[in-house]
């Protein structure tokens, strides 16, 4: 080991450049235990996630680095190895039975899937894999193992954690379990790098479980700008959707579930058509997603809750649609509005700004990072349905407020590409690998 550390010093100092790329992963293993990149996203657990993890595993092929996505099975007779794009494999692990497993249920299978994991392994030479990279915390303890057992660094990428969506709760939302918690805790001290979203989001995994901060890098996840940009505008978008075309159209778009505070639009919808009758004939509330979480417990939560409101002659909910379809009901709309208790990002506000569309967000988590306020849409603090039915009434005003801050929402949007994402990723990567040698170099020196 030794004289491998001491050829690698001589190496370094003769040719750092060669070294550097050198130090970038040729394969990566990708952990998504609880949801799979070839889901639909706005259904079950897909969300956000989903998009964030085949859009960087693409990109980062593109820039010459493999990459694996092990997932769990979650229908039968799937193959077991599936080819996402060009340099990107997805592999379905069985672990557990196929249907009818909640996230809350999968802690109990990961060491099935693990075995799974293990398996897929063992078919290839030794350093196959030069890094793993987890997302979620229940990926996360898999790819702590895997990392352990195959000599690789292991980068994680928390997307919610447990502690500050507890600090955020919902009302009648269920908090998360202490279990998680813990196997947060354990994760972050044994990760090599942890990936965040924000430097909010760094400060919080700082804070709430003492991650050393050299080892936490900022990340803005990216969107797709090809497919999410204004395109051919929004009277177009509307005829396509065969929505009215002066209509105030504000939006809600994405999973079903106390935590992303759908109520609240509704609630600000029937506080505004209270105040104003007249705008009761030219507003459209579409609510595209579905059920998730512990919004499964009340499926028709949000229907009674609209016709106790008295505005279900205004709501019309949408399933969840593909991503190029998204992209015309985010044109379409007036304004996105994202009332959420908690967002590690809230990759759905930038997705709309590049489409062209302002956007009305609970100022929490990565949103105030994702909207310009007063720019490119609104924040409010708190969730008080009267404070979003002020800017409802402003956007229902003002009919030149939509395209003016719709175009400085898709101009900021240019600056959240998914190259930009890709390369930060595989610089982390790299430092990774760097600390990583270090760290067995000193236990073997």
């Amino acid at each position: 080991m030794s004289q491998y550390v001491s050829r690698l010093q001589r190496r370094s100092q003769a040719a750092p450049h060669r070294l550097r790329l050198h130090r970038r992963p040729r394969r990566v293993a990708m952990l998504s235990v609880h949801t799979s990149p070839l889901h639909q996203p706005g259904t079950g657990d897909a969300g956000g996630m989903n998009v964030y993890i085949v859009e960087l595993a693409q990109r980062l092929a593109a820039i010459n680095i493999e990459v694996e996505i092990f997932t769990r099975a979650t229908t039968g007779g799937l193959p077991p190895t599936v080819d996402m794009a060009p340099g990107v494999l997805v592999r379905h692990i069985d672990a557990g039975p196929y249907e009818g497993l909640n996230k809350e249920d999968l802690p109990a299978q990961l060491c099935a899937f693990t075995h799974g994991v293990m398996q897929a392994w063992a078919g290839h030479r030794p350093g196959y894999y030069d890094l793993v990279h987890s997302h979620y915390w229940l990926s996360g303890h898999v790819g702590w193992l895997a990392a352990q057992r195959w000599g690789t660094p292991l980068v994680h990428a928390m997307h919610t954690m447990a502690k500050v969506k507890n600090a955020n709760l919902a009302d009648g939302d269920t908090p998360e379990p202490a279990a998680r918690v813990i196997g947060e805790t354990q994760i972050v001290a044994a990760a090599d790098r942890l990936i965040a979203n924000t430097a909010e989001e760094r400060e919080e995994l700082v804070q709430h479980y003492a991650a050393d901060p050299g080892k936490v890098a900022v990340v803005h996840p990216g969107v797709n700008l090809d497919r999410f940009r204004p395109a051919d505008g929004r009277a177009a978008a509307r005829a396509r959707l065969g929505l009215p075309q002066d209509a105030l159209i504000p939006l809600f778009a994405g999973r079903i579930q106390p935590l992303k505070a759908p109520d609240i639009l509704l609630r600000a919808v029937a506080v505004l058509l209270d105040q104003r009758p007249d705008l009761r004939s030219r507003i459209l509330v579409p609510v595209v997603g579905g059920l998730s979480g512990s919004g499964l417990a009340k499926p028709e939560g949000l229907q009674k809750l609209a016709s106790r409101l008295g505005i279900a002659d205004v709501v019309r909910f949408q399933p969840p649609v593909g991503q190029e379809q998204l992209a015309d009901w985010f044109r379409a709309a007036s304004v996105l509005v994202m009332p959420s208790y908690s967002e590690s990002f809230g990759l759905v506000a930038i997705e709309a700004q590049a489409a062209g569309t302002p956007v009305l967000a609970a100022a929490v988590g990565g949103l105030p990072v994702a909207v310009a306020d007063r720019r490119t849409g609104f924040l409010v603090r708190g969730h008080d349905p009267a404070a979003y039915a002020r800017v409802l009434g402003d956007f229902a005003d003002d009919p030149a407020l939509t395209p003016r801050m719709g175009e400085a929402a898709a101009r900021h949007a240019q600056s959240f590409g998914w190259d930009t994402a890709a390369a930060a990723t595989a610089d982390v990567y790299a430092a990774a690998a760097q600390s990583y040698r270090r760290h067995v170099r000193s236990h073997h020196g």
